[in-house]
């Protein structure tokens, strides 16, 4: 069969339409109970934190236009699938993320100030995984968090740690990672794992569009959804800029992954409204016609209209905005304040406990910077 005949077709599963009417399609159907049991607090928490992710993505983005920072990675057009997706894990969950992921940490109680630091270059991991709800560190090398999260995911299994019958204490991994890391080796390798070890997991791909310069539909002429089902575990298709199938079908998911129904893949069909990061000219390769299509479907419209139908206020939304900003400014006055670390950071953590070794490369620095005029500053 010619490869035009073949059907590489996946439906996307919806609940929101880019009009902002609840009005679900068939395979989103079954996910109505999810979102009917939140009560409108939480579904005011997802409008709030999509407000404030984009928020602080214009901060971050003047940081470094300004200097203050080496690299900013935008999220914009993402809040979504992002903010559904957190708010669907549960505390004992861990999280992997890529390095785009800023409101997820955040939801896990991340300070937004410990991103800035690492962007800054002031330090090489961030923050302690223990200290933000599990929320693991970020991952510059594309892919080699999908490892690390089977890794983990099997450490659950073997520890006894899931699929026990407690759905307070089980516990699931959820990975993030993005449409170009699906062609590396290690996101492949990491599917065959968790398929041959049914791992507590569920892999969120957030197809963006686009791996810096290069279209999706140069690295795969199929779904990335469908790749679930060759690695044996089921691949749902999500519309990306809808917060409530994002959280509902990664809800339902993580929910199957701890009571021992395996792995998932999702793919979170979305786009980068910004640059890849800062260092990037998305002008470049990508036409204005593309970027307007896509500005209509913005998450955070969408959502809002549907709250308003709902019945949210003017004066919720004025709230909300008001909140972003203060979170904003204060995330921008505490990273101008980050202070260059001492040098003895170099040597401190790259052992858990003292290393001689560690100490004669200390002892070798201080000779060094010792010999030039005026010594070490």
């Amino acid at each position: 069969m010619p490869a035009s005949e073949r059907d590489f077709t996946a439906p996307t599963v919806q609940l929101l339409t880019p009009e902002g009417e609840l009005r679900a399609t068939p395979e989103a159907e079954a996910y109505l109970p999810l979102i009917e049991a939140l009560d409108d607090a939480t579904l005011q928490r997802f409008h709030r934190d999509m407000t404030v992710s984009r928020r602080l993505d214009v901060a971050g983005a003047n940081l470094q236009r300004q200097g203050q920072l080496a690299l900013w990675v935008p999220s914009l057009g993402q809040e979504a699938a992002q903010v559904g997706s957190a708010h669907a894990a549960r505390p004992q969950d861990h999280i992997f993320p890529s390095y785009r992921e800023h409101i997820v940490g955040m939801i896990r109680g991340l300070d937004p100030v410990r991103i800035m630091a690492l962007l800054r270059g002031t330090t090489l991991g961030g923050w302690n995984p223990e200290e933000t709800g599990n929320f693991h560190l970020y991952t510059l090398v594309l892919a080699s968090q999908t490892l690390h999260s089977t890794g983990y995911a099997m450490g659950l299994q073997f520890d006894g740690a899931t699929a026990t019958g407690d759905p307070d204490a089980d516990a699931a991994v959820l990975v993030y990672y993005g449409d170009g890391s699906t062609s590396q080796g290690d996101a492949n390798e990491a599917l065959v794992f968790a398929s041959s070890y049914q791992t507590p997991q569920v892999f969120f791909i957030q197809n963006n569009q686009w791996a810096i310069s290069v279209p999706v539909s140069r690295q795969s002429r199929s779904p990335l959804s469908l790749r679930g089902g060759g690695f044996g575990m089921p691949g749902i298709r999500i519309d990306g800029n809808d917060v409530l199938i994002s959280y509902a079908v990664t809800r339902q998911a993580l929910e199957e992954a701890r009571a021992g129904e395996g792995p998932t893949l999702i793919e979170a069909l979305t786009y980068r409204m910004g640059a890849h990061t800062t260092a990037d000219d998305p002008t470049k390769y990508r036409t204005d016609a593309e970027v307007e299509y896509w500005q209509q479907r913005d998450p955070i419209a969408r959502y809002r209209t549907w709250l308003e139908s709902r019945g949210a206020s003017a004066a919720f939304f004025a709230e909300v905005d008001e909140e972003a900003s203060d979170i904003a400014a204060d995330v921008r006055r505490r990273a101008l304040e980050i202070t260059v670390p001492t040098r003895e950071k170099i040597f401190a953590h790259v052992y858990s406990e003292a290393h001689p070794l560690m100490v004669e490369q200390a002892a070798w620095l201080d000779a060094f910077e010792n010999s030039f005029d005026g010594g070490a500053e």
